[in-house]
């Protein structure tokens, strides 16, 4: 039959099994203390607060319920994908961890926002807002973001594999006729990549733009801002593209090849090892921060001169020159 085919493909996932721990544990080592870091930094070191500092610190605040998440997840896959911490802790285990994925690409697009209409538009209104709005701008961004993930919160994930016995905490799969809310789940996984890309893809290509036409004077300021978007793109294809090509491609032979078992099966698997790419966010966004925020950037160097050994010097306008 085709529905037991396709749990069978489902439950076996022997390569992610194997993968999956080490890379899952490697990017917990890296995220863990460079945030930890920029905990520290935005806490103690911060004596201002620009609109795009507080979008950064809530960047942060989201990396950290990853932080949180991710060894219930090792610990999962290190038993054969065995999930023994009850159905309430899969429920929220996933919710956190999808809300750190939305949270992520909201204030990751809302940093690349800022610096198109500080280079494109330096005199719209937007440049005016006060970092208490934009604290209200964020909160409305969390509203949002743990509204569409709240379905992961009242429907049931916690479901036993039929081939192994165990009982697998997941958020995808295993749906013949997907209720309403993981419907939406689906959605939004998708959505919130894909329109948000094209958002950062239309704004840096209006930069490069500008970056011909502006005096030579104000280039510096462009060329940082073109670098800004761009890693924030880099990311976004390196982190979250990749689980939703393998998520698309996998409901498209679902639908159009239901007895390709296979293939469905490489989908599958590649799609779970591509969710590894997702956590790495956590690891890569304080190099978001050096680079997006003079603040910061300068605050980090105040930081390890105070180590000793270090002389880098610290303008006011946040040019940072490394005198060794």
């Amino acid at each position: 039959m085709m529905n037991n085919s396709f749990n069978e493909c489902i439950a076996t996932q022997n390569i992610v099994a194997n993968v999956m721990p080490p890379v899952l544990i490697i990017e917990f080592l890296l995220g863990l203390p460079t945030n930890m870091v920029a905990l520290w930094i935005f806490c103690r070191r911060l004596h201002a607060w620009r609109p795009n500092t507080v979008y950064l610190m809530n960047l942060m605040l989201a990396d950290f319920l990853l932080l949180a998440s991710l060894p219930f997840r090792i610990d999962t896959l290190r038993r054969g994908e065995n999930w023994v911490f009850g159905d309430a802790m899969c429920r929220m285990n996933l919710f956190m961890l999808a809300v750190n994925r939305s949270a992520s690409v909201a204030f990751m697009t809302m940093v690349a926002v800022d610096r198109y209409f500080k280079v494109v538009h330096p005199h719209h209104r937007v440049n005016r807002l006060m970092a208490r709005h934009t604290v209200a701008v964020s909160g409305a961004a969390w509203a949002v973001v743990v509204c569409l993930r709240l379905p992961l919160v009242t429907e049931k994930l916690l479901r036993p594999d039929k081939g192994t016995g165990n009982l697998m905490c997941r958020s995808f799969g295993g749906y013949e006729h997907p209720p309403p809310g993981i419907r939406l789940h689906y959605a939004v996984f998708v959505g919130e990549v894909l329109l948000p890309l094209l958002l950062l893809i239309f704004c840096s290509v209006r930069i490069i733009c500008i970056l011909q036409l502006r005096q030579l004077d104000r280039k510096q300021k462009v060329r940082r801002a073109i670098h800004v978007i761009l890693l924030i793109v880099g990311v976004f294809t390196v982190c979250f593209l990749p689980s939703v090509a393998t998520g698309l491609s996998a409901i498209f032979i679902k639908k159009f090849r239901p007895h390709d078992c296979p293939s469905y099966l490489l989908a599958g698997q590649l799609f779970s090892l591509s969710i590894g790419f997702t956590y790495l966010n956590s690891a890569l966004d304080p190099v978001i921060y050096c680079f997006s925020s003079s603040l910061f950037r300068n605050a980090l160097k105040e930081s390890i001169n105070g180590l000793g050994g270090f002389n880098m010097q610290v303008s006011r306008r946040g040019s940072v020159t490394s005198d060794g």
